[in-house]
């Protein structure tokens, strides 16, 4: 899997989301984020950087920081498989690498069907959660790429890259 369709539906008041797991639940980010879904790669680590930075990767001559999903979302760490992914995003014009368990499909979310974000957990750890939509499956947590880290975060993040 390497570009997802980026069609988004202009009809209603939906929107395409690319759905991935993390720790046995399922999380979706907007699709016109997402550039490509790579294979688990070699990442260089980088010294003195937060843990939730694994390191940098080469893509095709750019140097791509990738981030741990779990890490930064406070899960437990997992060792990455062949299942695991990085999903490549475009956050203020630059790629930045996310890794996640799995990615699973792009799906149409309808925006009546979304839930405002539940109060749980302190502002630290829900400021990035959108909403929540059930589906057959179970329930899918909409989340915003750009309040995954804070300004300073992301600052951090692109001087790495």
């Amino acid at each position: 899997m390497s570009e997802p369709n980026t069609q988004t539906n202009s009809v209603g008041t939906s929107s395409s989301f690319v759905t991935f797991s993390l720790a046995e639940e399922t999380y979706a980010i907007d699709v016109l984020q997402v550039q490509e879904v790579l294979k688990i790669t070699e990442i260089a680590p980088v010294p003195g950087v937060p843990d939730y930075i694994l390191g940098i990767i080469n893509l095709r001559g750019d140097v791509v920081t990738v981030i741990d999903a779990r890490r930064r979302m406070g899960l437990p760490p997992r060792t990455p498989d062949d299942a695991s992914r990085i999903v490549i995003i475009d956050i203020d014009n630059q790629n930045v690498g996310i890794l996640v368990d799995a990615v699973a499909e792009v799906v149409q979310i309808d925006a009546n069907s979304v839930d405002p974000a539940p109060a749980v957990g302190n502002d630290q750890s829900s400021r990035f959660i959108l909403g929540v939509t059930s589906t057959e499956d179970g329930l899918t947590i909409l989340i915003s790429l750009e309040k995954l880290l804070s300004d300073d975060e992301w600052e951090l993040v692109r001087s790495v890259g």
